[in-house]
C-alpha cells in the first residue's frame, strides 16, 4: 500500500493525499472523472446523502463529503480495497459520516437495514466487466426503495457498454464521455431537469 498520486481535489480535505493500490486490480475513477462527476452533481451535492458502490479506496465518497455532502455509505467487497478505505478513512480524519458496507453490491441491495437511506445520490463505478451484470441487479433491485424522490443515478462505464434506458424507477437523462470512459446520468421521469 503507497501514497498514491491521488488527491482530494476539493472542499474540506483538499489537498490530503490518500492510499492508493500497489496492484491493477483496482482501478480508480481518474481525477479527470472524479472532476467531472463533482461538476456534473453542481449544487446537489452539499447536505446529500450520498451512496458510493463499488467503492475502492474511497476516493469519491471522500470527495464528496469533502464537497459537503452529509454522509456516505461505501460499498465495497474486496478485502485490500476495504482496508485501504479505512486507512484513507483515518487519513482524512473522517467519523460517522462515512460509512463502511464490507458487502458485495448484491449483498447490500438485499440488507436494506445496513441502509443510511434514501439517498440523494446513487454513484456506482462497477468493474468495466461487470457493467452489465450491475444494470441488471440494480434493475431487479429495491432501487425504488434506496432512491430518494429526485435521485440522480450515475454509472461509470466503458464507453462500449450499452446504457439501459431505464433502471427501476430512473430513466436515463444524460451521457458524458471521457476518453474511453462514460458517465451516464439517470433519474425519475417526473424529476424537473436543471
Amino acid at each position: 500500500m503507497v501514497l498514491y498520486g491521488m488527491r482530494v481535489i476539493a472542499g474540506t480535505y483538499r489537498g490530503r493525499r490518500l492510499y492508493g493500490p500497489q496492484t491493477q486490480t483496482l482501478r480508480p475513477t481518474s481525477d479527470r472523472v472524479r472532476e467531472a462527476l463533482f461538476s456534473i452533481l453542481g449544487n446537489r451535492l452539499p447536505h446529500s446523502r450520498f451512496l458510493d458502490l463499488y467503492a475502492g479506496t474511497g476516493a469519491v465518497g471522500i470527495e464528496a463529503l469533502s464537497r459537503g455532502a452529509d454522509h456516505v455509505t461505501a460499498v465495497e467487497w474486496n478485502r485490500d480495497a476495504v482496508n485501504l478505505l479505512q486507512r484513507n478513512k483515518r487519513l482524512c480524519e473522517i467519523g460517522a459520516e462515512l460509512t463502511i458496507q464490507a458487502h458485495t453490491v448484491e449483498q447490500f441491495l438485499q440488507r436494506p437495514d445496513q441502509w443510511h437511506g434514501p439517498y440523494d445520490i446513487v454513484f456506482a463505478d462497477p468493474p468495466y466487466a461487470e457493467t452489465a451484470k450491475l444494470f441488471s441487479v440494480l434493475s431487479g433491485s429495491m432501487i425504488e426503495m434506496l432512491c430518494a424522490v429526485d435521485t440522480w443515478l450515475i454509472v461509470e462505464h466503458g464507453e462500449k457498454s450499452a446504457a439501459p434506458a431505464a433502471i427501476g424507477p430512473t430513466t436515463l437523462r444524460r451521457q458524458y464521455r471521457y476518453g474511453d470512459t462514460t458517465l451516464s446520468r439517470y433519474s425519475r421521469p417526473h424529476h424537473h431537469e436543471t
